[in-house]
């Protein structure tokens, strides 16, 4: 399973960056949980783990407003793109740190991409120091105008490897949590754009290749039109 993430986000580089290019999603999603994080601690983020840092964009925020970062991801291709902080390769339920050895452990939408996220929260629970910060980011899905899911009308779900629920009851189980939703405005392109990145089209499409399901995903979504919402769910935990 592991070998299957890997390969998927090695092929979503360029993918992943015209997205970020055309919504700065990623970017938005990082500063709004810096900022939760940062608000919890005394005197700011010390060092910080970017745990599923993707290409960099949230590693460079967190690099802006924390004392050090470490950018950590299962995907070598995803690290060769950043150049702003310490790189790990590794996954999240075997962190390659020593226990008790950061302020903040950051998954900006991350966790809910592991099919496990109970054994990657114990994971930062253990890297974390008493008085440090954890903050996850998770999408709800996207929505019409009349708030209903755009993919009912395809039959078909777009869908994490772990509910969002999972990743909150993960985290609750380990950390005092407070939660809320942020909500953007998408157009149907961008929602095109997400689903190009391979790693996200195997949330319509899990059973087939890269390249099958990414084709797939472009056909299914070809007649789409209008203005749509995105939510996400975050989650900021501290020790008890």
């Amino acid at each position: 399973m592991k070998d299957v993430v890997r390969q998927n986000f090695d092929a979503s580089v360029d993918a992943y960056t015209t997205y970020e290019w055309r919504t700065n999603r990623f970017t938005s999603l990082a500063r709004l949980l810096a900022a939760e994080m940062s608000a919890r601690t005394d005197g700011g983020l010390g060092r910080v783990l970017d745990a599923g840092a993707g290409t960099g964009v949230s590693t460079r925020v967190f690099t802006e407003t924390a004392a050090d970062t470490i950018a950590l991801d299962i995907s070598r291709e995803m690290l060769r793109e950043i150049d702003s902080a310490a790189r790990l390769q590794a996954d999240f339920d075997h962190l390659p740190l020593s226990d008790q050895s950061v302020d903040g452990v950051a998954f900006t939408a991350s966790l809910f991409l592991v099919p496990d996220p109970a054994a990657a929260v114990r994971e930062a629970a253990r890297v974390l120091r008493p008085d440090g910060v954890v903050g996850a980011v998770a999408p709800l899905g996207w929505f019409c105008p009349d708030g209903t899911d755009v993919f009912e009308q395809f039959e078909r779900e777009s869908r994490s490897p772990a509910d969002t629920s999972a990743l909150e009851d993960a985290l609750a189980s380990e950390f005092s949590t407070t939660t809320g939703t942020w909500k953007f405005s998408t157009t149907a392109e961008n929602i095109r754009l997400f689903h190009a990145i391979p790693a996200m089209a195997a949330r319509l499409y899990p059973k087939l290749d890269t390249e099958e399901r990414v084709l797939q995903a472009h056909e299914l979504l070809g007649p789409l039109d209008g203005t749509f919402e995105q939510r996400w769910r975050w989650v900021i935990g501290v020790p008890e």
